[in-house]
């Protein structure tokens, strides 16, 4: 029985391990409170009812102030001011300040399909060796495609952001760790330690 036990406690620990290695290594650290500011575009992407809708989380600065910007897949952009607190969070938002995240259509995430993935292509930030200033920006559309602004490469946001058109060894987007508590509650994004 004792062997038994160790037998599939150990079997589970290789899952685990496997499954890590589907998460990105890329620099990743955002958290937000959307019950304190009520922001729509944000909240449109952590309702679970909204499958399909993504958002792009950003940072600017502007007049002095940094700003969290919020832009969906469906057209819709806002702006929030970041708080004293919330600057000293320091956020990383992705390998070059750019997250998406969102509910896929296709429910193979552990967190109920909920998925966040860096706004940079994968395989272009490879080829050209560059991690530390990347500019392969991918874009949404309404049907929660990201095509990448340099290699043209395109990249299914509601099935794990699998390329849908690539060369033999190219991978999807980066995937992060991600959770919501809902629309207007909790949102926390992440690289594994």
């Amino acid at each position: 029985m004792r062997r038994l036990l160790w037998v599939l406690l150990t079997a589970v620990m290789l899952t685990g391990c496997e499954a890590d290695q589907e998460y990105s290594t890329w620099p990743c650290r955002f958290a937000y409170d959307n019950s304190v500011y009520l922001d729509a575009t944000l909240a449109s992407a952590m309702t679970a009812e909204s499958r399909g809708v993504f958002c792009k989380i950003s940072e600017m600065s502007q007049n002095g102030g940094i700003y969290l910007v919020f832009q969906n897949n469906q057209g819709q952009t806002t702006s929030k001011l970041e708080t004293a607190m919330e600057q000293q969070a320091n956020y990383i938002i992705g390998l070059n300040n750019g997250i998406i995240v969102g509910f896929q259509t296709f429910n193979n995430s552990p967190n109920g399909g909920f998925a966040a993935y860096d706004a940079q292509c994968p395989n272009c930030v490879r080829r050209e060796n560059n991690t530390l200033n990347p500019k392969y920006a991918v874009s949404m559309n309404t049907s929660g495609v990201a095509t990448c602004s340099k290699c043209g490469r395109k990249y299914d946001l509601n099935n794990g952001g699998i390329v849908q058109n690539g060369e033999e060894g190219d991978s999807g987007l980066q995937k992060y760790l991600a959770s919501t508590t809902g629309p207007f509650g909790y949102i926390s994004v992440g690289t594994k330690r």
